[in-house]
């Protein structure tokens, strides 16, 4: 088993690497590659130090599985020319998301529709995998019709620069400027760029990916991705109207039972889902599940997860493990 990253300097990549470790992943061979300037850097792996490489040199190797976190530029670029030679590429860009020909894949709920023929898989969006998670089980028990979310979403996802941008401005520094404006002790209402219907693309990503995994695209769904001065991960208010009438107590057994699914749910404890404690978990969390007394057949959740973790690189090498089993690989 040869594997690869590429965009291993990368928050993301970072927490790849750990996570291979962590879980035990059954590999020979790991290569680490990242752009030009970041050559020769060096990551500990088992004990071992490994060197990144140009993602050329990892393509003269031939892994077997690469996993992709360097942008949709790199991916529509080198992803069809690591499937060609056969490696199968596990890519977390938007690159390949809402190509109809490759698969959009959440491990728990889809990854059984992967085949040996399958080389350009993609990962969803953060936001979108914390989502479904949650609404796949409840719309297979009710039917959903229709979603209202409201993401409060980490500086984490737009990357280490913005990470940066928050701790200096924290300690009075405002001249970085990965945001249009300060992020500390403020909310911005934008993820991504604006499009011109008014949503940003991140929110589009929530609404078309979430009907691609699901399933069904006569749900219908709007968001507003809002960004927060939080580092432990995505939280998510969402409204959910179902064709039958949900049982509350019913919703808290299916969560309860759903793998990966974690309901912290005792409101008069204070208890409920926070990034403080999703932060460094895979699992995502549950909370203040309550019926919507305005609207018939529908409730109010509150979903955080990690965003690094199950929101992108858990995920991913979730999928790594699917194929090992299976031996697609």
């Amino acid at each position: 088993m040869k594997l690869g990253i590429v965009g291993v300097t990368g928050m993301v990549g970072r927490v790849m690497i750990n996570l291979l470790e962590k879980r035990n992943f059954p590999l020979k061979m790991l290569y680490l590659a990242a752009s030009k300037k970041s050559v020769g850097k060096e990551f500990f792996f088992k004990k071992k130090v490994y060197k990144v490489i140009n993602i050329y040199d990892l393509f003269l190797k031939k892994p077997d599985i690469v996993l992709f976190s360097a942008g949709s530029y790199i991916s529509k670029e080198w992803a069809p020319k690591f499937s060609d030679i056969g490696t199968i590429v596990i890519d977390n860009s938007s690159a390949w998301r809402m190509d109809s020909s490759k698969k959009l894949i959440i491990p728990e709920i889809n990854a059984s529709c992967l085949s040996k023929k399958d080389k350009i898989i993609a990962n969803p969006n953060c936001s979108t995998i914390q989502l479904v998670m949650v609404l796949f089980p409840l719309h297979i028990e009710y039917k959903i019709s229709r979603v209202i979310v409201s993401t409060y979403q980490s500086v984490t996802g737009t990357g280490k620069k913005a990470l940066d941008q928050l701790y200096q401005e924290k300690n009075g520094n405002f001249s970085l400027k990965v945001y249009p404006y300060p992020i500390y002790q403020n909310v911005l209402p934008h993820c991504d760029q604006f499009t011109d219907k008014g949503y940003t693309i991140e929110e589009i990503k929530l609404m078309n990916e979430t009907k691609k995994i699901i399933g069904d695209y006569n749900i219908a769904i709007t968001a507003t991705s809002v960004r927060v001065p939080v580092i432990g991960g995505h939280s998510e208010s969402v409204n959910i109207t179902f064709k039958k009438k949900p049982s509350i107590n019913r919703i808290h057994e299916i969560l309860l039972k759903t793998k990966g699914i974690i309901v912290k749910d005792s409101p008069k404890k204070n208890i409920y889902p926070m990034p403080l404690y999703a932060h460094g978990k895979d699992e995502v969390f549950v909370g203040r599940i309550r019926e919507d007394f305005s609207f018939q057949n529908s409730i109010n959740i509150w979903i955080v997860a990690d965003n690094l973790r199950k929101g992108a690189a858990t995920n991913a090498i979730q999928i790594a493990e699917f194929l090992v089993k299976k031996k697609y690989v």
